[in-house]
């Protein structure tokens, strides 16, 4: 995070709403991915998105290191949204321009795009967490340790573990397929 957002973190801890604002709309777009990435659907990660930016807002005083916002942010996105995705456990068709704006693919095969976001939608909590702040996010297994709480060693095993159901995930839809 550069100087420019630590000092708009800083207004906004101390009740600017304006810098707050700009805060939420400079990161808007990686924090809907995150959303969006646990509730597989857009009406569910705008609400994920807008509850998360409130809890932000009303806890943002607790923020004891300007620095490390987007990671106390992301932390609340995934919370929310993760709370939302257990109280609706549905699964929702997933549009066209959605999964085209999804991080980490430059050119998208539709159906592949939506059947490794069903597949991710269906790990345990921990899992799925630890792949898409390590694959979607690009963070550092210390980083990701830190954001759940948890050992490094422990986020090691979740993507271990992760990454061993999405790959049992398709190959019983290659059985499916061609079974």
């Amino acid at each position: 995070m550069d100087a420019k957002d630590q000092r708009l973190v800083k207004k906004a801890i101390k009740g600017n709403k304006a810098a707050f604002e700009r805060l939420l709309q400079q990161h808007y777009e990686r924090i809907y991915r995150t959303a969006f990435l646990y509730v597989n659907n857009e009406e569910d990660a705008l609400d994920a998105v807008q509850e998360a930016s409130f809890k932000a807002f009303t806890s943002i005083h607790s923020l004891k290191q300007p620095e490390y916002f987007l990671t106390w942010f992301t932390r609340i996105v995934i919370r929310c949204a993760g709370d939302l995705h257990r109280r609706k456990k549905k699964v929702v068709p997933l549009s066209d321009e959605i999964l085209s704006n999804l991080p980490g693919h430059a050119d998208p095969d539709l159906e592949e795009s939506e059947q490794l976001l069903d597949a991710i939608g269906h790990l345990r909590e921990g899992y799925r967490t630890a792949i898409i702040l390590f694959y979607y996010h690009d963070y550092p297994i210390k980083l990701i340790s830190e954001m759940m709480d948890i050992p490094e060693n422990t986020v090691k095993t979740n993507l271990s573990r992760g990454r061993a159901e999405l790959k049992k995930f398709y190959q019983d839809e290659e059985v499916k397929c061609h079974g």
